[in-house]
């Protein structure tokens, strides 16, 4: 392939600029013209694009965010939508397309794939929710964030001697909630994957304050409920007075961490790779240390999974 494009989307995350300046460098390396698509599926359907030189990704592998800019579209969910957009990238000679984003995205890119366009997914979301790959662009930031806030509530929880529900992102996979906790050393975790039982949440703060603890932190993924709502329970079934912080979209920006802007690097220079080869249809990712790459269509076929053990090793070390 000469000719290629790249573009975000979905919700944004740390480290999708480094995995941008990655796709655009290492095409030029390989003598391709790289193509940016702004805003998403839905610029891809207007044929928002144009092309990049190496002083156009300068300057950008720290920032969070995306120059590319990002969108949700319903209409690129209809096959109308789809051949929209392949119309695009047929007139102005594209050959293939990297996609970075979440789950979303892999499926848009997935549906070009059994339409005959090469694509390439690259799992750029806070919420590490992909399956085939350990880690996914911006986790590993949003996570510090979430436990740099933890350590700072924890502050105010021990010098008011209160308990302290901190709700974080994740409707459907409880990564950040899961990882956060556990690094910040939550006497509770409540994430999607696992069922909670309110008494066996009042028996844990109770155990603490039979031992003297006088503060405890509740660390809520927003798909199990608001921390509104289980503030209110705690309150009306046992007596529970809490205090809440709801961190929201703070978790998303930020300037993305060593780790994601490596991760982002590597992935992005092997997509660029896969595509130079002619292959398309495959999603990158690492798994033990190592870059490797599925079929995008059946990789979604998959559930990602919490990390065997963590969960529990999080209650073991909270009693």
């Amino acid at each position: 392939m000469k000719k290629i494009a790249v573009l975000t989307s979905g919700g944004d995350s740390p480290g999708m600029n480094a995995a941008v300046r990655a796709v655009v460098r290492k095409g030029i390396f390989h003598e391709m013209d790289v193509y940016g698509v702004y805003q998403g599926y839905a610029g891809l359907m207007e044929g928002n694009m144009k092309k990049l030189e190496l002083g156009s990704v300068g300057d950008i592998i720290h920032r969070g965010g995306t120059i590319l800019y990002t969108a949700r579209s319903e209409e690129f969910k209809t096959d109308e939508g789809q051949n929209k957009a392949l119309t695009h990238l047929r007139n102005n000679g594209i050959e293939g397309l990297v996609v970075i984003g979440g789950d979303g995205s892999y499926r848009g890119a997935g549906k070009l794939t059994e339409k005959g366009f090469p694509c390439i997914g690259l799992p750029g979301t806070i919420d590490n929710d992909i399956p085939g790959t350990d880690f996914t662009i911006g986790f590993d930031t949003a996570l510090n964030t979430v436990v740099s806030a933890i350590d700072k509530i924890r502050d105010t929880a021990t010098s008011h001697d209160r308990t302290f529900i901190i709700e974080v992102m994740g409707r459907h996979a409880g990564d950040i909630a899961l990882w956060s906790g556990l690094a910040g050393g939550a006497e509770t975790i409540l994430i999607p994957e696992r069922k909670h039982d309110l008494s066996d949440v009042m028996v844990r703060l109770k155990k603490g304050i039979e031992r003297g603890k006088k503060h405890s932190i509740i660390v809520l993924a927003e798909g199990v409920g608001s921390a509104d709502e289980l503030a209110s329970k705690l309150k009306d079934q046992f007596s529970l007075e809490t205090r809440i912080s709801v961190l929201g979209h703070i978790q998303r920006g930020g300037t993305p961490t060593g780790l994601d802007r490596v991760l982002a690097s590597r992935l992005g220079a092997r997509a660029v790779e896969l595509l130079f080869d002619g292959k398309g249809g495959r999603a990158v990712g690492m798994q033990n240390q190592k870059i490797i790459d599925h079929d995008i269509i059946e990789i979604l076929k998959h559930k990602d999974q919490v990390v065997e053990g963590l969960y529990t090793l999080s209650q073991q070390l909270s009693i």
